[in-house]
Order: structure tokens, then sequence, then C-alpha cells
């Protein structure tokens, strides 16, 4: 199945990035969007063949325009992967130390760029995948069963869960799957920031029944797989990628 177009949100770094090179290993052509130009421009740089595609995907007016220039460039969309997010830790805070309006904040900014994000690139390129054997794919989290500490992060990934089982019926009759991936603990990313210490990285790892933190790679290879026409009875489904961490112990 080469030659493929996917586009990739959140392109440029962690997940995103070890995705695209993945699918550009395949003679794919890996289109990358994201809020930050340099940050595309250069992860794409080091990908044969990538476009990268500045944009802020949740903004519906910069979202359609995106979804124009893939349409005018590409025409079919056979892969969709919906990477973009983050738990707010690099947005503006809330400018207030009113525990309210913190939380408000906080909540706002999650759904903004973990939900919202996903949901109106979905439905901006939805009528342009390939039909039959589009894909369309989201990156949830182990939150989204564990819980995140304040809940916002959590409660914005697990929201992607009744709306893509929505979309894989609706799509589905299109010969069009959608499936979701929940990472564990993924090291190599911006996602901890400063914030990961070596005794939680310690006991995220314990928590594990594998024994090691997840890769970027680790998470590529799934979405790689359901996106490829060995998964094309696979939809609606939500794969854990967490060395069994989701189970406990």
């Amino acid at each position: 199945m080469a030659g493929r177009t996917v586009i990739i949100s959140g392109g440029g770094t962690g997940i995103g990035l070890a995705t695209a090179r993945r699918f550009a290993a395949d003679g794919d052509t890996t289109v990358l969007i994201g809020r930050r130009a340099e940050v595309l421009r250069r992860a794409a740089e080091g990908i044969e063949g990538a476009v990268a595609l500045p944009a802020d995907l949740s903004s519906p007016e910069e979202t359609g325009r995106v979804a124009r220039e893939i349409a005018e460039r590409f025409g079919t969309v056979d892969v969709l992967v919906n990477n973009a997010g983050g738990n707010g830790g690099l947005e503006p805070g809330a400018g207030s130390d009113d525990p309210l309006a913190v939380a408000a904040h906080n909540w706002t900014v999650n759904f903004r760029i973990n939900t919202l994000t996903a949901v109106l690139l979905t439905e901006a390129l939805a009528g342009r995948l390939a039909s039959p054997g589009g894909r369309v794919l989201f990156l949830s989290s182990i939150a989204a069963y564990r819980g995140s500490g304040s809940g916002a992060y959590a409660a914005s990934k697990a929201a992607l869960h009744p709306y893509a089982h929505d979309l894989a019926r609706r799509l589905g009759p299109r010969g069009i799957t959608v499936n979701l991936v929940a990472p564990g603990l993924i090291e190599d990313t911006e996602f901890f920031g400063d914030a990961m210490t070596a005794e939680r990285r310690a006991r995220l790892v314990g928590e594990t029944l594998t024994g090691r933190a997840g890769t970027p790679g680790d998470v590529a290879e799934t979405l790689h797989w359901l996106a490829s026409h060995a998964a094309g009875h696979v939809t609606s489904q939500i794969i854990q990628v967490n060395g069994g961490a989701e189970r406990g112990h």
C-alpha cells in the first residue's frame, strides 16, 4: 500500500515524528501539521517527501484553510493520524490564583488541544478519506482509564473514545476504519517537560509488566499496522500500548 497520503497532526516531534518516519519508509507522502512552523520545517526536512503545513487546529478557520490546501495538493487522504495535543504544560497559564479560574482554564485548554483539534481536522477531511481503504487514527492515553491527577487531560482523551466509535459507525459503510491507540509512559517526547523525576519514572516503569518505558517507535508501529491492509477488519477499537500498565498491579 505504498504511495499513500498520510496526514499527521503534531507531526513535528515525539510520536508524531516517529509515525511520519515509519510511513515515509514505505514511500508514503507524509503531511505534518502543527502550530510551530519552525519545528515542522525541521522535521519535514529530515523526511523524504514530507510536507509541513503549519496551522492551529483548534481554530475552525485555520483547520478549514489547511484542509483546503490538502484537497488542492493531494486530493484523497488515505490515512489521518490525530496526534496533536498535550497536557497543557506548554500553554500560557490561567493568569489568576482563583481556584475556579485555574480549573476552568485547565479544562478548557485540555479539551481544546486534545479533543477539539482532533474533531475539527477529522470533520474537515472526512469527505476526502479514501473510500474504501481510508484509515482514521486517534491518540488516546492510559490516563483515559486511570486518571491524570487533575482529571482534565484524562477527560479530554477519554472524550475521543465515543467520538471515534460514532465515527466508525458513520464511516464504516464507506470501507473506512477508525481506531485509537492508548500509550502509557513514552519517553523521548515533550509531554512531561521538566516534570519527570527519577522517582516518578521508576514508579511508572514499575507499573508495566514489561519492565520498561515505551518509545515513540512502539506507538508508531502500532499506528502503522492499524493503517495497513492487514488491519482492514479492525475498527472501533482502543489498542493499549503501555506494557500492561493499564491493568495495574
